[in-house]
């Protein structure tokens, strides 16, 4: 399966954003990618209200990008904001291309580093895994990844690629978090693991303001044993990787850490 990381950065206007899914999707379709993978809060960049501009999974942002998957003939995953009843909105990542069309809401909300999310964000409760002829590939959202409950969760689920979206916050320590951390979910899962960051805002001359997890880049793919298989730098770029699944036999074979789970 070819999986390709669109690493972006989107900005404040939805329609404006749908540009950059466009020409990003077109990109993956040339370089023959079965799925299109684009950051958390493509929709919109985090730091603005999101409650005013989120919009139902069958409303205009995500019908158009139903039609550039369609048009491209590949499959896309991208992060767009819900409106929920409480007034909050859910983070969600919209699946749909190629016969699928679904969507994985974020589970754990980045309550940390003094940024609230929750404050404004609605929690999801499912695990998602979705199987792209015949290759299952789990979803997650940025926060997520410090959870390794989930990522086993989504590997005992089947998955042998588990895609992490991200808009990662910026600070002290936090790019060898990320790389630490998505290496980390791969060994925890044996599988390969696919997290695509909003690149720097600042590589576009566009200064971040206030605690807003606004993404560093960085984007990379893990193997099912936690090497970096390739990797991105901090500006807008597309990677586009191969996922064996051959691999993830072997590593399960030779670390059965699923299988020898006591807890």
């Amino acid at each position: 399966m070819r999986i390709a990381l669109c690493q972006i950065v989107s900005g404040p206007d939805p329609k404006a954003n749908l540009e950059l899914v466009a020409d990003y999707v077109r990109r993956a379709a040339d370089a023959g990618a079965d799925l299109a993978v684009f950051p958390e809060a493509t929709m919109a960049c985090f730091g603005i209200k999101l409650g005013p501009l989120a919009e139902p999974l069958d409303g205009p942002w995500a019908t158009e990008v139903r039609r550039l998957a369609e048009e491209a003939g590949i499959a896309v995953a991208a992060g767009m904001f819900t409106p929920t009843e409480d007034g909050r909105v859910t983070n969600t990542l919209l699946i749909t291309g190629r016969g699928v069309d679904t969507s994985y809401d974020k589970i754990h909300l980045f309550d940390a580093f003094g940024f609230a999310e929750s404050d404004t964000v609605a929690p999801g409760e499912q695990p998602v895994v979705v199987d792209f002829g015949g290759t299952k590939v789990g979803f997650t959202t940025c926060y997520d990844v410090r959870f390794p409950g989930l990522f086993t969760a989504l590997a005992d689920q089947g998955a042998s690629a588990i895609v992490t979206s991200a808009s990662w916050g910026s600070g002290e320590g936090k790019r060898e978090q990320w790389e630490l951390l998505v290496r980390a979910r791969a060994l925890d899962s044996t599988s390969w693991v696919v997290a695509c960051d909003q690149a720097d805002p600042r590589s576009v001359g566009r200064e971040p303001s206030g605690k807003a997890p606004t993404g560093i880049g960085y984007s990379l793919a893990a193997t099912p044993l936690g090497q970096v298989h390739a990797q991105l730098a901090d500006s807008p770029d597309i990677l586009v990787v191969d996922i064996d699944p051959a691999a993830v036999e072997q590593a399960r074979q030779a670390i059965p850490v699923l299988a020898n789970r006591r807890f």
